[in-house]
């Protein structure tokens, strides 16, 4: 559904001025709130504006590309941020949508697309934002602060990415219930999943791994294998196998074995 004029806030960095002015035409047409602007802007500036979305092309900042969008995505968990941009390789991709961009297009492209990649993002930030009314969430030693955009154990924060957070919480929130890899993306990163694609894989072994750091007697994040994962408290047993560190093999390894087990199994 589209939204309504008037309900997005957004700011643009970009300096090609075919795609700016017809993008702007666009804008001005649904009524969106929008500025354009040439260079960066301080996290705090972004902050005053009350944007949300950011649309940024990182050609525009130069070296400091990288570092800018990392802190803007790390400082403003709320905020919406597309990369568009022209010539990219997927490892350009994959290390900003990891950083914590919501999104990248690539240059050319239609401004309807950007926009619509605009709204999918701010849809799903407003359906993630927490009600006011609502405390935190305890599950065994784990509090989940969703107006923090943090978890805690015994005080003390896991140091979440706002993507490793919104794992974790669309995982709680499911009570139990196992999500298939395709919703848990949709819901998180707000998009279609395409094929071989391991975000959820890769960011629940990074979420793993801060839970056992903080958390090693009990195991939180529960593989279904071929289908997705369950969110669920229990107690660990002593000497088994931990998860290991994101991008370990001792998982893989883990479920691995039990997958093999349960084939013989099936065969015998």
């Amino acid at each position: 559904m589209t939204l309504q004029p008037g309900t997005v806030r957004l700011a643009v960095i970009d300096t090609d001025s075919g795609f700016v002015r017809v993008l702007t035409k666009r804008l001005e047409a649904a009524g969106w709130e929008h500025r354009v602007l040439s260079s960066t802007v301080p996290a705090d500036g972004l902050v005053a504006m009350k944007l949300n979305a950011l649309v940024v092309d990182p050609a525009v900042l130069g070296p400091i590309a990288w570092e800018y969008l990392e802190r803007v995505c790390g400082m403003l968990p709320e905020l919406g941020v597309i990369v568009v941009t022209q010539g990219s390789t997927v490892a350009q991709r994959v290390r900003g949508l990891r950083m914590g961009a919501d999104d990248w297009v690539n240059k050319p492209c239609h401004p309807e697309e950007v926009m619509a990649r605009v709204e999918a993002v701010v849809r799903r930030r407003r359906r993630s934002q927490p009600r006011t009314e609502a405390g935190p969430v305890v599950a065994a030693e784990l509090e989940i602060r969703a107006d923090q955009f943090q978890a805690f154990v015994g005080g003390r924060s896991l140091n979440l990415t706002r993507r490793e957070f919104e794992l974790l919480q669309t995982l709680a929130e499911a009570a139990g219930k196992v999500l298939e890899r395709e919703e848990i993306y949709q819901r998180v990163w707000g998009y279609t999943m395409a094929h071989g694609d391991r975000s959820v894989d890769v960011f629940i072994r990074k979420l793993r791994a801060k839970l056992q750091q903080h958390s090693p007697s009990w195991a939180y994040v529960h593989t279904h294998f071929g289908v997705g994962y369950r969110f669920e408290p229990e107690p660990e047993v002593p000497g088994a196998t931990l998860p290991g560190p994101a991008g370990s093999e001792g998982e893989g390894l883990v479920e691995l074995t039990e997958e093999l087990g349960r084939f013989e199994a099936g065969r015998a």
